[in-house]
């Protein structure tokens, strides 16, 4: 595999060595083009295989958040060959019902004929889960109606108490599928597999509503941190989700490039109409909420656990690593796909790649002058404000 950094060597981060190791994320990165590129759009295969039983027709996965994903839209994504996470602010029974409403839709397979499912011709879904001490009743809750993977989900996942519940969630239920995160690095990605992950998932702070890097200051800038990690999963043969930081189509191929098997969208999935919320209108445009999973308001809803603040009951108390804001109304999910996939077919197209599979392993990309951590910069006015449509 190429490698990002100007050096083989890659000594750990220290307090000596500050600058030991150059990271680069989106912007920094430009996709390679091939002059004498044969393969046609319209022929490339967006599919991916996460697991043996896990397998999309698009390389794209819902965030677990309460703004994005709840039954309607996971369905609606899984018609269409994806795979939505079903957020966890709500009780364990809610969130077993949103799964269950999932695995009973119905749909008609000629006019879905790409729909994500499972070996009984079912959509699939998957359900989010934190840290907590009810982990094991909702993940077995979930299981229950035939969820078919669970999303470990915290912002500091290589840490032993998420190590800890993999292991436990994997010992009780040996042959659900987990995947795990959030890292940004090779030995992340390392304890999670051991720990008994399936997959891994890789961000720490590029979302386009997170702060983790400004409140914070951590993170991996996220192409680096997807290829690292994904060097360790082709050593083990397993996958990796590239989470955060996708503003285009163009993104989410160098996500892809850079070896992620999937990507996980929250901003460019939110505002379509099947995402939980209202419309709203307010000087004659149309407009539904998104807010980040460690702003204040989705904390007080339940996801306090995630940024290691379970134990805070007070909002004033509480240390926020996201932001609420509102996002253009964009209409159906499947046309707003369509755009999606279309623009990245013609990406692989003009690379020359026929599949995910082998853009994943390929990674044709070549370094940009630019070293500004993009990610970092969320809005530079803190509060409620307008983003981009696709």
């Amino acid at each position: 595999m190429q490698k990002f950094f100007l050096d083989d060597e890659k000594p750990k981060f220290s307090s000596r060595n500050k600058f030991a190791k150059m990271g680069l994320t989106f912007d920094d990165m430009k996709l390679v083009y091939d002059q004498n590129a044969t393969v046609k759009s319209a022929d490339i295969d967006v599919s991916t295989v996460l697991t043996p039983t896990l397998k999309l027709n698009l390389p794209l996965i819902s965030a677990a958040m309460d703004t994005v994903t709840e039954a309607r839209f996971a369905t609606e994504l899984a018609k269409l060959g994806g795979l939505g996470v079903i957020h966890k602010n709500m009780t364990i029974a809610e969130q077993a019902d949103e799964v269950k409403r999932v695995k009973t839709a119905t749909f008609d397979s000629d006019i879905y004929p790409n729909a994500a499912t499972d070996n009984q011709g079912r959509l699939l879904v998957a359900g989010a889960v934190g840290v907590t001490s009810d982990t094991v009743k909702r993940v077995e809750a979930m299981a229950a109606v035939g969820v078919d993977a669970i999303v470990l989900d915290s912002a500091h996942g290589h840490s032993e108490g998420v190590l800890r519940k993999v292991s436990e969630v994997r010992d009780a239920f040996p042959t659900l599928n987990i995947i795990a995160g959030n890292i940004a690095t090779t030995s992340g990605a390392a304890a999670l597999y051991d720990a008994g992950a399936d997959v891994v998932k890789i961000g720490i702070g590029p979302g386009s509503i997170c702060t983790t890097r400004v409140v914070a200051g951590i993170g991996v800038p996220q192409l680096s941190a997807v290829r690292d990690a994904a060097e360790e999963g082709a050593r083990r043969g397993k996958a990796i989700i590239a989470d955060g930081g996708a503003k285009t189509a163009k993104d989410i191929t160098k996500a892809l490039a850079a070896g992620g098997n999937a990507v996980m969208l929250g901003s460019m999935f939110s505002g379509t109409e099947e995402t939980p919320g209202d419309v709203f209108e307010d000087n004659g445009k149309r407009y539904k909420t998104y807010r980040g999973m460690g702003s204040i308001a989705a904390m007080e809803a339940g996801s306090k656990d995630r940024y290691f603040q379970g134990e805070v009951n007070e909002a004033k108390k509480m240390v926020p690593e996201g932001i609420e804001a509102r996002v253009a109304y964009k209409g159906a999910l499947a046309d707003v796909l369509a755009k999606m996939m279309t623009a990245i077919r013609e990406e692989m197209a003009k690379m020359d790649e026929s599949s995910v599979a082998d853009l994943s392993k390929n990674g044709r990309m070549t370094r940009d002058i630019s070293v500004i951590d993009y990610e970092a910069e969320v809005a530079h006015v803190k509060k409620s404000y307008t983003m981009p449509t696709f």
